[in-house]
């Protein structure tokens, strides 16, 4: 089938967009800058992309709909990152973009129509244990409301399919971003050891769960795909693990974790992810229940010390980390 692609020159958009082709769909990828998409698509596939580039932004409805027009199924990708501080306009690629790909995709017929979203609707949990199933959270950042009021328009179309990832890392991000920012802190500066955790993800199997998401008349889905669940104690030995390195911590209260995240966000000045959105995703985030996801879609996690070592190789060959950070994985 034919799939539109949001968002194929980010991050999960542009693996995506290799397991969509490998699983022998064709593709159209509406992006914002075309020269962006051809370079990032270039690290990942051999053929050329720009024949299947359609130019044009998710917040012009006009132009979203043209694109939607010519295509079987779409998948929604495309969304502003809020969590460690960099997302520009939560609220216009978050909920309008969002609207008007989801809701005139549905309008128009398209078969699947699958939307990425994000564990974070779920945060802060009530429950020890995320489902797809659980409550939405009354997150207080702003990144946190507007995914999850994108979240509810999705749900209310029907007929919509729609994927929670975890903490999305691996290589070729074109932009560093929540865990794969997370990982080069923790091995520049030191791991803080406090409540929660997080859930590791490898990039490439979510575009493999995503490309197995393409099926026709299997109306309104929805996959929690959180990955590995790991304490920020655990993150940090694995680290040592893998890089034969000892690892700096140093255990702090969740208060202090905050006021250090507000502090950063008020100076905006140190280069480090940590906010006080981010100070809170990782003191109350809890294990996800991934098993209808992995058993229907029929993708199994890589291991996360594989996910995690390609990563790191990855981050230090691209000049985000000195490769003496990440030790014997550097040879």
């Amino acid at each position: 089938m034919r799939v539109l692609i949001t968002g194929a020159s980010g991050f999960v958009g542009s693996h995506a967009t290799v397991a969509l082709l490998a699983a022998g769909h064709d593709v159209r990828l509406l992006v914002r800058n075309p020269d962006k998409a051809v370079r990032v698509l270039a690290n990942l596939l051999q053929q050329d992309v720009r024949p299947a580039i359609v130019p044009g932004d998710i917040r012009d409805r006009t132009a979203v709909r043209e694109a939607l027009a010519e295509c079987d199924a779409v998948l929604h990708s495309a969304a502003e990152m809020g969590v460690t501080g960099h997302g520009a306009d939560l609220r216009g690629a978050n909920v309008q973009g969002l609207e008007n790909v989801l809701g005139q995709a549905v309008e128009l017929g398209l078969d699947p129509v699958v939307h990425v979203s994000t564990v974070a609707v779920f945060v802060p949990p009530n429950e020890p244990l995320i489902t797809a199933g659980s409550p939405l959270a009354s997150p207080r950042n702003a990144y946190g409301r507007s995914k999850v009021e994108g979240e509810r328009y999705a749900r209310g179309l029907g007929g919509v399919t729609i994927v929670y990832p975890g903490g999305v890392v691996g290589p070729y991000q074109p932009t560093l971003d929540a865990l794969n920012e997370g990982l080069c802190a923790g091995l520049r500066m030191g791991w803080p050891i406090v409540p929660g955790g997080v859930s590791i993800l490898d990039v490439r199997d979510l575009a493999t769960a995503l490309a197995a998401c393409f099926t026709e008349g299997q109306g309104a889905r929805r996959y929690l795909i959180g990955g590995h669940f790991r304490n920020w104690r655990e993150v940090a030995e694995l680290c040592a693990r893998l890089t034969g390195r000892k690892p700096t911590t140093f255990p702090i209260p969740g208060w202090t974790l905050r006021a250090m995240g507000a502090a950063l966000d008020a100076i905006r000045i140190v280069d480090h992810p940590l906010t006080r959105d981010a100070a809170d995703f990782m003191l109350t985030l809890v294990p996800t229940d991934d098993s209808l996801a992995l058993e229907e879609l029929g993708v199994t996690l890589r291991l996360v010390e594989d996910t995690v070592s390609d990563t790191l190789r990855w981050l230090a060959a691209e000049g985000h980390l000195n490769p003496r950070k990440i030790g014997r994985l550097a040879t």
